[in-house]
């Protein structure tokens, strides 16, 4: 192998390893961040790792299923009350908006919305 050669590849090896570095210490940095949602238990009882659970006000996303029964609609307006639920406890959830297609009681759904006092969720938008 002549010098350039091997000068490129010890240049193309110095740029994938401080890549590599720079991705891992953004992860780590973000590690707290990265909840992409939390489940009615973790909101209920705190994550596994620390037990701290979510405060009122926060934005958050839950992610559940909609417990079968718990669909209340509001006949004049587009108000809709509904619990969602995993195996450790249920959240119930107030949205107002047109709810997905796919929305059904019993079906797996993710709400991106507040966190009010104690297991209440105000919703903004609803997933499913």
């Amino acid at each position: 192998m002549n010098l350039r050669r091997k000068n490129r590849l010890w240049v193309v090896c110095a740029v994938l390893a401080g890549l590599g570095l720079t991705t891992a210490l953004v992860l780590y940095a973000l590690r707290a961040n990265i909840d992409l949602f939390y489940t009615p238990g973790e909101i209920l009882y705190g994550k596994r790792e620390t037990q701290q659970l979510p405060a009122a006000g926060q934005r958050l996303r839950v992610g559940g299923m909609v417990m079968p029964g718990s669909v209340r609609r509001d006949p004049d307006s587009l108000k809709v009350n509904f619990s969602l639920y995993d195996a450790e406890g249920s959240v119930t959830v107030s949205y107002e908006g047109i709810l997905p297609d796919l929305f059904r009681e019993g079906q797996g759904v993710v709400v991106q919305g507040t966190l009010e006092k104690g297991n209440h969720v105000l919703a903004q938008e609803v997933l499913a």
